[in-house]
């Protein structure tokens, strides 16, 4: 087995996706090409990255007029503003003179200028200025501009897409609303932007947030510890969302919570746990006393940024030493995601190892089985669903 799919394993493809879409206690694991391939890279891209919705940030990052974030989502740049009405706007990050990125990382500015040839756009993307462009025949400043992409916001979440054709937001987010609404992510503050990159696909990152069977075995001295492992129980929904109602403690050393509950889980036990799929590339932990979004970003077959949002009621952060203890969680995390990182880049390499076979799933491998099925269908079959 390679990192690229020969002929053979483009025939083998419909009987390898047909066994893992074989109910859970039948299926089997995907074949390696499927973490390693590039060509299976581009697959993905075209047919789920620039086709979907996608989770991009959160609405306070570009609170103000001027206020701007930059991305780079499979080598396409992007840049999300808020112009002075008071609008979200995104754009691709590429001047449309030669294509070079008119904004770099994050900021507030009152218009993108080229560094190149110092074209310049408003911050609705409208081509403002373009010296020396006066004795071009045919040049029309004002059909030029930034080209756009669509953006819309959910629970205080900026979501945008590439295809200009997408379903509504509304409806892409509804079985996501009807699970984590209640969690009033809109009435929350962004505590800490946690960025860390794995060297192994972006699936395996997902995967590993949503394998149960591990847990008790890896995070033994960790989470592991807190976890009870009969509580689980499985809300699958359509088009791959899923959604897992479990009992456990915070993520802190102790299991204890640092802040005390969120006010609108005043009635909910400390136990409370909940984690949260929204294809394709989103995983959602909430606990009694903090919700923590995690977005996994494709950056090769074999490399994964993947971007952590800790988020706090309002009202807490003007508690005493705040940023004290969220630190506390943020080094936590980092110890779990440490545990996991040696894991998730063994699997990388058994996935172009010519003695890889993939094995029968367990029982305990529901929500993988759930969220996998449907990325193989739109992937591998073709379905828009």
């Amino acid at each position: 087995m390679t990192n690229t799919m020969t002929t053979q394993d483009f025939a083998r493809t419909a009987e390898a996706v047909e066994e893992t879409l074989r109910p859970l206690n039948e299926a089997r694991h995907t074949p390696g090409y499927v973490y390693a391939s590039q060509e299976v890279f581009q697959m993905e891209k075209e047919r789920l990255f620039m086709k979907d919705w996608l989770f991009v940030g959160r609405v306070e990052e570009v609170e103000k007029p001027g206020d701007f974030i930059t991305h780079t989502i499979m080598g396409e740049p992007i840049v999300i503003t808020r112009d002075q009405k008071g609008e979200l706007n995104a754009f691709y990050n590429q001047c449309a003179h030669r294509g070079v990125e008119v904004a770099e990382g994050s900021g507030n500015t009152k218009r993108f200028k080229c560094p190149y040839h110092a074209w310049t756009y408003d911050l609705q993307g409208k081509l403002i200025g373009a010296p020396f462009m006066r004795e071009t025949n045919g040049f029309n400043q004002a059909n030029c501009r930034l080209k756009t992409i669509k953006i819309d916001s959910w629970a205080g979440w900026i979501f945008i897409s590439f295809n200009p054709d997408v379903e509504p937001l509304e409806t892409f987010i509804a079985a996501f609303q009807e699970e984590f609404g209640f969690l009033r992510q809109e009435d929350c503050r962004l505590a800490l932007k946690y960025e860390i990159e794995f060297d192994c696909n972006w699936k395996f990152v997902y995967e590993n947030l949503l394998d149960i069977y591990h847990v008790g075995t890896l995070h033994a001295d960790t989470i592991g510890k807190f976890h009870n492992e009969e509580s689980y129980r499985y809300h699958r929904h359509p088009r791959g969302r899923l959604a897992i109602h479990y009992q456990t403690k915070t993520m802190s050393p102790t299991g204890q919570s640092l802040v005390g509950k969120m006010p609108w889980l005043v009635d909910e036990d400390e136990s409370f746990g909940r984690i949260g799929f929204l294809p394709p590339n989103l995983t959602l932990l909430a606990r009694c006393d903090y919700v923590r979004p995690f977005a996994h970003w494709p950056i090769a077959p074999n490399k994964t940024k993947s971007v952590a949002y800790f988020l706090f009621p309002k009202e807490k952060f003007d508690d005493p030493g705040f940023a004290d203890k969220v630190k506390v969680y943020a080094d936590y995390l980092t110890t779990v995601l440490e545990e996991d990182r040696t894991m998730v880049q063994s699997l990388q390499r058994a996935m172009s190892s010519r003695a890889f076979e993939p094995g029968r799933m367990s029982t305990k491998e529901e929500a993988i089985h759930h969220v996998l099925g449907y990325y193989l269908e739109r992937v591998f079959q073709g379905k828009d669903l």
